[in-house]
């Protein structure tokens, strides 16, 4: 009896040890908030005739990540807060806790993760899904 209780004990420590090799990891995830960062910065940028010289990720957290199937692959949608700065030529914007969500779909091979966004296109009651190589 005591045999079985402690098996049982060491199976439970065992499978909570194991970590899903295909979920994203925080790195990964801090490359796919900064690709969606820097499209979206791009496309201000041309609007606003914006001269930002860059801009740096730090203190990310992950507070939910959520599987799902995206055109028939594996996806999760990632979700939490990070701090920003933009660098500007004359001074430095900060902003801290920003929420985020990303999609994020690792490719069929299982070697390569790509960021989805999906995009509106004029006369289509869905939208598109358009999808990002990380690096």
């Amino acid at each position: 009896m005591v045999r079985l209780i402690a098996i049982c004990l060491l199976m439970v420590f065992l499978s909570a040890c194991n970590s899903n090799p295909l979920t994203p990891t925080n790195s990964l995830v801090k490359k796919a908030v900064a690709l969606q960062v820097e499209r979206t910065q791009q496309q201000l940028s041309k609007q606003l005739d914006l001269n930002v010289k860059g801009f740096e990720i730090k203190h990310l957290a992950i507070s939910q990540q959520k599987y799902q199937i995206i055109q028939t692959l594996p996806a999760y949608q990632v979700q939490g807060t990070y701090d920003l700065t933009l660098k500007l030529p004359k001074r430095q914007l900060s902003q801290a806790h920003k929420p985020f969500e990303v999609y994020m779909q690792l490719q069929k091979e299982g070697k390569t993760w790509r960021l989805l966004q999906t995009e509106k296109i004029r006369g289509e009651v869905e939208p598109v899904w358009r999808s990002y190589l990380i690096q």
